[in-house]
């Protein structure tokens, strides 16, 4: 995902101190192990002493595969936003359909294909998911619920992850959504979400 998209987030997350770098990557023609090794050679170019991640979608299986094959000791946590840790039904659907399997890309299909490492404990991940239904994936049939409209809630669990949290926010307004920056701000400073 080109980086752009993330603007608001970028700027939200400064808002509260954090000095955000946004890595851009090719979702659709990169593959995930390529995108990844990217992501860590980004990150090895970046100074800090302690460095988070906030990925959206395929953006945090990119993360969860560069950190359990290249992690830098300066990791400490990790929020993914609407990542289908644990498969994608709609991704699925859409592959068999002829033309449209392009659209998902190198990336996801790859994640979807590869057994899954193991992650370094080490870094805390937070995973948040959306129950908001509206996109392109309430068009797949059988997409379960609840769902962001492209990812189920029940596709975004990790066992890693120390924390989740579930917003009423879709898919792609995850982008735009100031509570989901709130919330990944909130687990970045303290490892958990804000939970009601």
């Amino acid at each position: 995902m080109r980086g752009p998209v993330f603007f608001l987030h970028q700027r939200w997350l400064a808002d509260k101190g954090y000095a955000v770098c946004q890595f851009s990557y090719p979702s659709v023609s990169g593959g995930l192990r390529q995108n990844a090794e990217a992501l860590s050679r980004f990150i090895a170019a970046t100074g800090g002493d302690n460095i988070h991640l906030v990925g959206h979608s395929l953006g945090g299986l990119v993360a969860l595969d560069m950190l359990a094959h290249h992690p830098d000791p300066r990791l400490r946590r990790a929020v993914l936003m609407g990542s289908p840790c644990a498969g994608c039904h709609a991704a699925s659907v859409v592959a068999d359909v002829p033309l449209l399997d392009a659209v998902i890309g190198r990336s996801l299909n790859d994640w979807l294909a590869l057994p899954r490492a193991t992650l370094p404990d080490s870094v805390e991940i937070g995973v948040l998911a959306g129950d908001f239904s509206l996109g392109l994936g309430r068009l797949v049939p059988g997409l379960p619920q609840p769902n962001d409209g492209v990812v189920a809630v029940a596709e975004t669990r990790l066992p890693e992850a120390g924390d989740s949290i579930v917003l009423h926010v879709s898919h792609a307004g995850m982008l735009a959504s100031r509570a989901c920056a709130e919330q990944a701000a909130a687990f970045l400073l303290n490892g958990k979400f804000m939970h009601e």
